[in-house]
């Protein structure tokens, strides 16, 4: 009996398991991927020597990259050997800096130190977001979100206002620590899921007992070497991939997706899942008559935000810095007003670093260090040209030689920057955003686009713009949703 075809466009994190977890239910696959290699916006950057992640840094959530090789009979070391981070991370203040230690009695006492009292809060606080980590990821997370019922059993019912979906994390936060230091710390994890602490629900406090319980971790090589481990898995199960090669057209017939077509060749199916941008899709890929949502919907959307990006080589070692930093030396509140509220390039921004040569001496030169810049930018700006990259570039290194009392100018060797139309260009990103949709109320679960297009019988999405949302873990369980939807509906 011949295998059924199934055609899964794009290979990013959410493509590769979709694709992974059809092969291993039989099906022929094949990923068509319009870059040069696997990752979607998790690329490989290599230049003069320097390796950088241009995508994901952080290796959050251990449990489920543990569960998703387990489903395949493998473990994460067949792949890749991973390192626990300590401290996981530092926070730059206007008055000095917070190392978040890896061990959890000296991380109460670095809360302890700052605020009389909250180190036996944060006992109480994790208590609470160990219980939604527990119950999102076994009960929310993996289910397709097509309907209410599927969240309708007697724990999930009964758990609702433990959940706290109604409330924000930042209220939430603030009824446990009065410290803005402590509340920033805490609040951290769910800025880049891409709404304001206020508009978050406190549910995503299951982030705070992923970060400090769960740890931060580095797979040695990158986190390019996640995508080339599941890339490796994937050749393993049968899929095949065609890259350098963009897809032009989905062709439906009786409303059902009968080919996909590209720049080179014509690929029948079975069935299609998606893994590129879920709005290029529907506007560039389908006929009208079968997009599920109409142009305004998409302009509606509460967007993640995006990034102005800099990968950076030095010819110079620095002293003593550590694996990822934050710079919250100005005050959120504005740069997030400019991201969130009323979009524009910030004022004055807070920013991300990390040196992944602290740990990994593989990715730069004897004697050099790796680093990447990232400023979260709202999605959708115009005019990110070399002159207004350079102006934040100048601004925020100032910053960083300023607290650190460490100059790098003078030792730059290699620089590249990549933002707004830069997402736009190399993922058909909407909005040039780099972490999808929001994490609203009003996006989550059922309320997100739906992973099953309403138009036609056998196309599927995956990835960040639909269930269950942004980030590296939501993005492997993405794939396992939408492949478990396609075996459900297409026997």
């Amino acid at each position: 009996m011949e295998k059924k075809k199934a055609i899964v466009i794009g290979s990013g994190f959410a493509g590769l398991s979709a694709a992974s977890y059809m092969a291993k239910e039989g099906w022929n696959v094949t990923v068509i991927e319009k870059n040069e290699g696997p990752g979607g916006r998790a690329q490989q950057l290599i230049e003069q020597g320097f390796t950088f992640d241009m995508g994901p840094s952080f290796y959050w959530m251990p449990d489920v990259f543990d569960r998703y090789f387990a489903q395949f009979g493998k473990k994460v070391s067949d792949y890749y050997q991973l390192e626990r981070l300590d401290p996981s991370y530092r926070i730059y203040w206007d008055d000095g800096y917070t190392d978040m230690p890896a061990d959890y009695e000296a991380l109460k006492q670095v809360f302890e130190s700052i605020e009389p009292g909250s180190a036996e809060k944060l006992d109480t606080f994790l208590e609470g977001a160990a219980y939604k980590y527990d119950a999102g990821m076994n009960k929310l997370v993996y289910k397709p979100g097509l309907s209410l019922t599927e969240f309708l059993d007697w724990q999930t019912i009964s758990g609702v206002f433990r959940l706290q979906v109604f409330s924000s994390i930042k209220k939430h936060i603030a009824s446990y620590f009065k410290h803005p230091k402590l509340q920033q710390m805490m609040e951290f994890p769910v800025l880049f899921l891409g709404a304001l602490p206020q508009d978050t629900p406190a549910l995503y406090s299951l982030m705070n007992y992923a970060d400090i319980k769960g740890g931060t971790w580095y797979p040695q090589g990158g986190m390019y070497a996640v995508v080339d481990g599941m890339y490796r898995l994937a050749l393993e199960l049968g899929v095949q991939f065609r890259f350098s090669e963009s897809v032009t057209e989905i062709s439906i017939q009786n409303k059902s997706a009968q080919a996909v077509k590209t720049n080179k060749a014509v690929y029948a199916a079975d069935a299609v899942i998606s893994g590129a941008d879920y709005q290029f899709t529907e506007t560039k890929l389908l006929p009208e008559a079968f997009r599920s949502y109409k142009e305004n919907f998409w302009e509606k959307r509460v967007m993640a935000p995006s990034c102005l990006m800099y990968y950076v080589g030095l010819n110079k070692k620095l002293n003593r810095p550590v694996h990822h930093s934050l710079f919250f030396d100005v005050p959120f509140d504005r740069h997030g007003y400019e991201i969130y509220k009323e979009p524009q390039w910030p004022t004055s921004p807070l920013f991300y670093v990390s040196i992944p040569s602290v740990t990994d001496e593989t990715v730069a030169p004897a004697g050099c260090e790796n680093i990447v810049f990232l400023v979260p930018v709202a999605s959708g700006l115009d005019g990110d040209d070399e002159a207004l990259r350079e102006k934040y570039f100048q601004a925020i290194v100032q910053r960083m030689e300023d607290i650190t009392g460490e100059k790098i100018t003078d030792a730059i060797v290699y620089k590249k920057t990549f933002s707004v139309s830069d997402f736009t260009k190399a993922y058909n990103s909407f909005k040039g955003n780099a972490y999808g949709l929001a994490n609203t109320l009003k996006q989550t679960a059922i309320f997100r686009p739906s992973c099953r297009s309403k138009k036609v019988r056998n196309l599927f999405y995956t990835g960040q713009l639909t269930v269950p949302g942004p980030g590296v873990p939501p993005s492997l369980i993405s794939g396992e949703v939408a492949a478990g939807q396609v075996i459900k509906a297409i026997q």
